[in-house]
């Protein structure tokens, strides 16, 4: 199978001969000291001080004997000044006039060093003294361009291509890269905020005989030396329960899960969560820990507790979190349910059709009722909410309620309309 190029692709492979045939080498494997990022220097700005620094050539604007860049690092961007007599001393003038300019792409990797100043408008800038190429990029970056007018054109924004290709995205969309480093600040937090109460991090079998701990379908493999089925994990449930049967009483894990079903931007086929379980503790328990636990990581990773949602109300995780019951929070959103109809299963099979739900005939009163919180209320819970008392129909290994057997100990937890967690006694 021949590989097609695009004519960008192909004039970027012509560079990267001429740049061999010249003897440069355009993958060195030679490391390359860095003595600031490019925030550093802007934070703190001194004149002259001698900097060295790496990154992606993000934008050019050749000129005759001067020219200017955009080099980004992992912390931001900065200006480049390239002027041909600082780079060529001497009287070989070929590397600024035959390399720099006519062999240097955008997304090409570079190390450069030189001395920080200000331009006549009051830009901090790096004039370059040394430039070497540290990668040749052969692929051409989607990069967004902005008219005078300051609108913004052929941004990357395709969800399909983004998701599909992260590493692009994360080079031209710089407010990704700081969800990728809140995440690792999140389980950072998560792993201290554990720990702190006495919690053991543990690691249980991603390949298991049994796939169990939720329903969902698994993955299916084949282990060659028991010659057996064997499933990719939906859950680490089991395993971190028989850890506290085994006298474990506080564990925790924050687990790779594999689910064979639905694929969008928001449901990946493997995803990571956090799992933990407590001996001697029940469901209100964990409720209280849960809150705890949000509002300490809203604190450590963003530094504050106030957040404004998608639908531009806020929310304040200073303030106690709500709390509601499956049927409370159907009676709140939906004017037309009631007591009476939600606890006979005729009564909420009609109220459920009536809102262009699809029942089936094997569906019990439970089930039904999630149906109709999950139409009617889930997407409305804005505001950080427990809801509680999950039919036994539903939950199947939840202990069920002393007092009402037909709902059982546990909770799930929503937040911009969205389920953040699930637990139960």
């Amino acid at each position: 199978m021949t590989q097609e190029l695009s004519e960008h692709e192909i004039q970027r492979r012509g560079s990267l001969n001429k740049i061999r045939a010249l003897g440069i080498e355009p993958y060195p494997a030679q490391s390359f000291e860095i003595s600031h990022f490019s925030t550093d220097i802007k934070t703190r700005f001194i004149s002259d001080e001698p900097v060295s620094m790496a990154g992606r050539i993000m934008s050019q604007r050749i000129m005759g004997k001067a020219s200017f860049a955009e080099l980004q690092d992992s912390k931001g961007r900065i200006q480049l000044y390239f002027n041909r007599d600082e780079l060529c001393p001497g009287e070989d003038k070929s590397w600024y006039n035959e390399v720099f300019k006519k062999l240097f792409d955008l997304g090409d990797f570079v190390g450069i060093e030189g001395r920080a100043f200000k331009t006549q408008v009051g830009e901090i800038s790096i004039l370059v003294t040394s430039c070497v190429l540290l990668s040749k990029s052969l692929k051409p970056l989607p990069l967004p361009k902005t008219d005078v007018d300051g609108n913004t054109h052929d941004a990357f924004t395709d969800p399909e291509l983004r998701y599909r290709q992260r590493y692009v995205d994360l080079v031209v969309n710089p407010s990704v890269k700081d969800t990728f480093i809140k995440r690792s600040k999140v389980f950072s937090c998560m792993r201290s905020a554990f720990e702190r109460q006495g919690f053991l991090e543990v690691e249980t079998p991603i390949l298991q005989p049994i796939p169990g701990g939720a329903t969902a379908r698994p993955f299916v493999t084949h282990h060659n030396a028991l010659d057996m089925e064997m499933y990719l994990r939906v859950a680490p449930e089991l395993y971190l329960k028989r850890l506290t049967v085994g006298g474990l009483e506080k564990v925790f894990e924050i687990n790779r899960n594999f689910r064979n079903e639905g694929l969008s931007t928001r449901h990946n086929p493997e995803f990571t969560m956090l799992e933990f379980y407590w001996a001697y503790a029940d469901y209100r328990d964990l409720i209280e820990t849960t809150e705890c636990l949000i509002r300490e990581i809203a604190q450590k990773v963003c530094g504050k507790t106030v957040f404004t949602l998608e639908d531009g109300s806020q929310v304040d995780l200073e303030q106690p979190f709500d709390t509601l019951t499956v049927k409370d929070a159907i009676l709140k959103y939906c004017s037309q349910a009631t007591e009476a109809i939600l606890d006979d299963i005729e009564q909420a099979r009609a109220l459920a059709q009536s809102l262009r739900l699809k029942v089936e005939s094997s569906w019990g009163l439970g089930k039904v009722q999630i149906e109709i919180f999950e139409a009617v209320a889930e997407e409305r819970l804005m505001h950080p909410t427990f809801i509680t008392e999950y039919p036994a129909e539903v939950s199947p290994l939840a202990r069920r309620n002393d007092d009402n057997p037909f709902v059982t100990d546990r909770f799930e937890f929503f937040i911009g309309g969205r389920e953040l967690a699930n637990g139960f006694s």
